[in-house]
């Protein structure tokens, strides 16, 4: 670990003064925090806001960089003005990620950064990740992956580094919770944060809440199989806030949800 935690930091100070592209998942943060350890001022971390980013991830993302010392800038992203994106493709993070980098990449020259940086680590497989093919016609680098650090490598440092999000499970944008074809669409993505944010408010902790194209659009939730004890009792809860959320009827996953790591 310390060899990569010295190789990471001489890949910072290679490209420093940086852009950390910051979503305020555990990969990205690790990254920001120690970069800012690494770098201080030098670096500057950039977090895309649209609807596809939940309201309370980007206020929970944007206090804990200030907590672990780091400056976030707060861009809007325009992926949905993208028919590409809105056809909603198995490749659909490409164009997101495209335009996220398009936007950082203007702010780099402004800003006279020499490179722009995001948080792929090395159990990351390139070739299933749209996100790396845009990041690579970006020039845009990887430094955890390139230090070599695995995912439970980047869990370890983030514990070290105090972050609140160290052992969080995965949590990808809303827009994953829509079937692939199926438009993506700011009303489809404002009914899953409002599902989302209903189930977590009965106390589920690790859980999706999948969009079913209607009309009217139901709701398909996926509970961590350590939950399903919940399920039984909070039954009728459940269907009553997802109802409530604009959902017209819901439905179980029995076979659950398992988070990546």
């Amino acid at each position: 670990m310390d060899e990569k935690l010295a190789a990471l930091r001489s890949i910072l100070e290679a490209h420093a003064p940086l852009l950390v592209a910051y979503s305020g998942g555990v990969d990205s943060a690790c990254l920001l925090a120690f970069a800012t350890q690494t770098l201080g001022e030098r670096v500057q971390g950039v977090i895309a806001d649209s609807a596809s980013l939940p309201r309370a991830a980007l206020r929970e993302a944007i206090e804990n960089a200030a907590e672990f010392g780091s400056t976030v800038e707060v861009i809007r992203t325009e992926e949905f003005d993208n028919p590409a994106y809105v056809a909603n493709p198995v490749n659909r993070c490409y164009f997101c990620k495209a335009e996220l980098f398009t936007q950082m990449e203007a702010l780099a020259r402004d800003r006279g950064c020499l490179a722009i940086a995001y948080g792929e680590n090395a159990d990351d497989p390139a070739h299933l990740r749209p996100g790396s093919q845009a990041a690579a016609e970006f020039s845009v680098i990887a430094p955890l992956k390139a230090a070599g650090l695995r995912k439970a490598d980047v869990r370890e440092l983030a514990r070290h580094l105090g972050l609140k999000n160290a052992d969080a499970p995965a949590q990808p944008c809303l827009s994953s919770r829509i079937p692939h074809g199926v438009p993506v669409t700011p009303d489809a993505l404002a009914l899953v944060e409002a599902g989302e944010a209903a189930i977590r408010a009965l106390g589920f902790r690790v859980f999706r809440v999948r969009y079913l194209p209607g009309p009217p659009p139901a709701a398909r939730l996926q509970v961590a199989p350590d939950e399903f004890g919940q399920l039984d009792v909070q039954r009728a809860a459940i269907g009553v806030a997802l109802r409530t959320a604009g959902f017209s009827d819901f439905e179980i996953d029995e076979a659950g949800y398992r988070s990546p790591a």
